[in-house]
């Protein structure tokens, strides 16, 4: 798998060059580690961070002006995808893993606003029911940054297991999304069986000069716990709300963290089907 766009292969050159010339020891290095593991988890989360700060700065400051801010938004995320593509800071087999989750996104929020789970309380043209068309997006940003992550890191495995077994298990989990509203809900049951498949697989990355390792279920979970920050920074910014916030803001509550582990880990297995997963191999 190619690890960066051309765009982004001159960025790292010069970024390199510059690097490069710091100084060396295991204080500089680990300094050097961490400047530039911010620097490309900022980069992987490109798309939503951009959706995310739009979201946030329109909920501070929005003039009249005859467009409702969903309508805005949703303009902005086409146009902010048009231009990764474009300027190739994504490649084409990325956008196609954006475009599936995003699909799978927008079907589970015109069930999950039928049955009253959250509301999008503002008005909106671009819209199916009561789903605003930007909504989609949330989710390809979630599916944006965890292909991208894969490529800009060079993320290899140990133990992964068989993409099958984890393709069954993403249906499972999109089926109790729907099925729980009728019958029992057996998230649990599905928390048991991602301990069971990922309890022994790591992931491998590569920051700037060392490689360095995680295990899968402990990387799932910061990925989880970031998007559950950024789902209370959208829920203040009232781009939808849950029932309890309806009078008021409040924290959304910490059983949506097990939510999006779980809506996460379908993002993670539609983007090994595009780029299936790597053995890790010693470097020399």
């Amino acid at each position: 798998m190619n690890q960066f766009t051309s765009l982004e292969a001159r960025i790292d050159a010069a970024a390199h060059a510059v690097l490069a010339r710091l100084p060396r020891g295991s204080l500089a290095d680990g300094a050097i580690e961490f400047l530039v593991f911010g620097l490309k988890q900022a980069w992987a989360c490109l798309f939503g961070g951009l959706m995310l700060g739009m979201i946030l700065l329109t909920r501070l400051w929005w003039p009249d002006i005859g467009l409702a801010r969903y309508d805005l938004w949703f303009i902005a995320a086409l146009v902010i995808q048009t231009g990764m593509l474009v300027f190739r800071l994504e490649t084409l087999d990325e956008a196609k893993v954006i475009l599936i989750f995003h699909v799978v996104g927008t079907g589970m929020e015109l069930f999950k606003t039928a049955a009253g789970s959250w509301i999008y309380p503002e008005p909106a043209v671009f819209r199916l029911g009561g789903v605003p068309l930007f909504s989609g997006f949330m989710y390809a940003c979630v599916g944006s940054y965890m292909a991208r992550i894969l490529r800009i890191f060079d993320i290899t495995f140990t133990r992964y297991p068989p993409v099958w077994m984890t393709v069954l298990l993403a249906v499972a989990i999109y089926v109790n999304f729907f099925s729980h509203h009728f019958i029992f809900d057996f998230r649990w049951l599905l928390f048991a069986v991602v301990v069971v498949l990922y309890a022994r697989s790591t992931m491998h990355y590569r920051v700037f000069r060392f490689r360095h390792r995680m295990p899968m279920l402990l990387g799932f979970l910061l990925v989880a716990m970031f998007i559950w920050i950024a789902e209370n920074i959208g829920t203040w910014s009232r781009a939808w709300i849950y029932p309890d916030q309806v009078d008021g803001w409040a924290m959304v509550s910490w059983g949506k963290l097990g939510s999006w582990y779980l809506l996460m880990l379908i993002s993670v297995v539609l983007v090994t089907l595009v780029h299936l997963p790597r053995p890790y191999r010693p470097e020399r």
